[in-house]
C-alpha cells in the first residue's frame, strides 16, 4: 500500500468518524464560528469602531456586531452539515422550501442561541477587566457552546416523526 494511499484511508476515516458525531460537529463549526467571531471583533475594536468605544476600553458594540456576524456563520454552517439529516427530513415534508422555512429556522436558532449569546457577552465584558478582550471571549464561548448545541438540538434542528 502507498503512503498516499494510507493517507488518504485516514483522512477518509477520520472524516467519517466525525460524521457520525454531531456534537463533534456542533464544535468544529462552533471552533470556525469563533474564528469569525474574533476577527470581526479585533477589527470592530480595533478599526471599526475605534473612535466611539475609544473612552470605554471595552468592545460594546464590536462585541455585539461578532456575535451576530458568527451566529448567522454557525447557523448556516450547522443547517448545511451538523444537522443536515434532520433539515432534508422536515424539507421533504415542506415542498418547495420557502424562505419563510428558512426564516423560521433561523429565527429558532437566533431564540435557542440567545441564552448563550446572552451568557457570552456578559463573561466577555467581566472577565476583560482582568484578561486581554480575545482571550475572555474564547473563554465566555466555550461556556456557552453546552446550552447552545442542547437548545438546537432539541428545538431548532429537533427530530421530526415520519
Amino acid at each position: 500500500m502507498s503512503r498516499r494511499t494510507l493517507v488518504q484511508r485516514s483522512i477518509l476515516w477520520a472524516l467519517a468518524w466525525i460524521e457520525r458525531y454531531r456534537y463533534l460537529k456542533f464544535g468544529i463549526v462552533g471552533a470556525s464560528g469563533t474564528v469569525v467571531n474574533l476577527v470581526v471583533l479585533h477589527l470592530g475594536h480595533e478599526y471599526l469602531f475605534n473612535a466611539i468605544e475609544a473612552s470605554y476600553k471595552k468592545p460594546y458594540l464590536s462585541l455585539a456586531l461578532a456575535i451576530a456576524v458568527a451566529t448567522a456563520n454557525n447557523f448556516t454552517w450547522n443547517r448545511l452539515w451538523t444537522w443536515s439529516d434532520r433539515v432534508r427530513t422536515l424539507e421533504a415534508e415542506v415542498q418547495p422550501v420557502s424562505l419563510r422555512l428558512l426564516g423560521m429556522e433561523f429565527g429558532q436558532y437566533v431564540t435557542a442561541s440567545a441564552f448563550g449569546s446572552a451568557l457570552q457577552y456578559v463573561l466577555t465584558l467581566l472577565l476583560s477587566g482582568s484578561m486581554d478582550y480575545r482571550l475572555a471571549n474564547i473563554v465566555a464561548i466555550v461556556a456557552a457552546s453546552v446550552s447552545n448545541f442542547l437548545a438546537n438540538d432539541r428545538w431548532t434542528f429537533k427530530r421530526h416523526q415520519d
